[in-house]
């Protein structure tokens, strides 16, 4: 059988986690077995659909690297094919003309629910041989059987039976003309040969209805999988209030497209005991059995860390070409020698979680001047060590090569002739060349920030300390 797989949103949003990771599954599944992923848009629901959620979702997977073999396919344009499916079912029988009002519907569903009765429709209008006296309009009903059972073969949550007798003669096309979502739903995977449904399980009770359209319009139901749902720390369904929930934020907070796929790809599915994938190791491994048939816990410290191991592992170039972005929004000064800002990157990698984050971090290299903090200038930019200071900014003057081994000889000179240990000269160097207390090693950091910058900032350090120490006298 030739796989094929779609991914349907709604847009009338952001691309959210967990449709991300239906996509993602979806998207997956097709890859792995050498098939076609199709995207197509189900924007019958004209109120709340929007033509900027269709594109902030497209730019979500586009950002994800989920790319799709055909679409997107728009449902608004397809309605001459659900007219003439519903045309179709009407002549064979399978469903029927109901012209109940919804003042009617609503007065029976009420009686129903104070007799203690399921407030089903009542298939008033199912053997109706001709219009009520006076009625036009009307909706078009699937005339489900009253008997026997519909089974799916669920290939993550299992066998699930559905008895017809707990079924109701749904909707397929409204009183206006609209057809529903499981009409259109139906009509879509059929006509697009769709062999494999990957949706979360809020959409299980839908697929027996589902399945009696599949036979009634003679077409062979896709296998289904009915993924759990993703919730937060608290066990309740995941929302804004734990946090962002839509895939563009984690963009914008710095986090890499792909730690947000391994991440979304670990969450309810593995494979062994790994965490950290790249796109070819998910694509040779995943599989629909393997997926968990519990909710997926949303851990923002554990995407945190899986982000940090993708900083950490993607080469600088690349890491550099990613950031630029980061440091823009932040107005800092991007060079036009990427080569000398990939160098100040690698130096940083192993410390940032984030783009966010190592953008921040990499301020003290492309700004022209620096403010030590108060606190570690009081702490270690004392008049004690201005004399090693001025040492040291003379011994690194002198250098023929500014290379670390050559740094590390001037450090070595200095720390000689005033017989300190390393920490008693690195640290008041690092708050004077980076502000802080807390950098990369000393000497890959002043190798990275050049001659200019690294003298510039140690003789502003010391004119600093005399100014200080004038003024004590004084």
């Amino acid at each position: 059988m030739s796989v094929r797989t779609r991914f349907a949103p709604s847009p009338t949003g952001a691309l959210h986690l967990g449709s991300a990771r239906t996509a993602l599954f979806s998207f997956l599944f097709a890859r792995h077995h050498g098939g076609r992923f199709v995207l197509r848009i189900e924007d019958t629901d004209r109120e709340r659909s929007t033509a900027e959620s269709t594109a902030a979702i497209v730019e979500g997977l586009q950002w994800l690297g989920l790319s799709w073999d055909e679409g997107p396919f728009f449902q608004t344009e397809r309605m001459a094919l659900y007219r003439e499916r519903a045309d179709m079912l009407v002549r064979a029988g399978a469903v029927y003309r109901c012209y109940c009002t919804p003042d009617e519907l609503e007065a029976r569903r009420k009686t129903a629910l104070a007799e203690g009765r399921r407030p089903a429709y009542d298939r008033t209008c199912r053997d109706l041989t001709a219009p009520p006296a006076g009625r036009s309009a009307f909706a078009l009903r699937f005339r489900t059987p009253l008997d026997g059972e519909t089974v799916v073969d669920d290939l993550v949550k299992g066998r699930v039976v559905v008895q017809h007798a707990d079924l109701d003669d749904f909707i397929i096309v409204r009183s206006d003309g609209n057809p529903v979502y499981n009409f259109c739903v139906v009509v879509d995977d059929a006509d697009m040969a769709i062999s494999h449904v990957v949706r979360g399980d809020d959409l299980l009770a839908s697929t027996p209805r589902q399945m009696l359209l599949y036979q009634a319009l003679g077409a062979t139901p896709p296998r289904f999988a009915h993924v759990p749902q993703i919730l937060g720390l608290d066990k309740a369904r995941l929302s804004k209030r734990h946090g962002a929930t839509s895939v563009l934020a984690y963009r914008d907070m710095g986090y890499l497209p792909d730690a947000l796929v391994n991440y979304l790809a670990r969450l309810g599915w593995s494979h062994g005991d790994q965490e950290i994938f790249t796109r070819e190791e998910l694509v040779a491994h995943f599989s629909l059995e393997n997926v968990g048939k519990s909710a997926g816990i949303f851990n923002p410290e554990k995407l945190e860390w899986v982000n940090f191991q993708y900083v950490k592992a993607t080469p600088a170039a690349e890491l550099t070409a990613l950031l630029v972005p980061f440091l823009e929004r932040a107005g800092l000064p991007v060079p036009e020698d990427r080569a000398w800002l990939a160098r100040a990157v690698e130096t940083l990698r192993e410390r940032a979680k984030t783009l966010v984050e190592l953008a921040d971090f990499c301020r003290f290299y492309l700004v022209d001047t620096i403010e030590p903090e108060p606190r570690a200038a009081a702490k270690f930019l004392t008049p004690a060590i201005a004399p090693a200071l001025a040492d040291l900014a003379a011994h690194l003057t002198t250098l023929p090569e500014w290379d670390v081994a050559g740094i590390e000889s001037a450090f070595q000179a200095t720390l000689a002739a005033y017989e300190l240990k390393l920490g008693a000269l690195a640290q008041p160097v690092r708050v004077a060349v980076t502000g802080g207390t807390v950098s990369p090693g000393i000497y890959e950091v002043l190798d990275a920030l050049g001659r200019e910058r690294t003298l510039s900032r140690l003789r502003a350090a010391e004119a600093r300390l005399r100014d200080a120490s004038g003024a004590v006298r004084s």
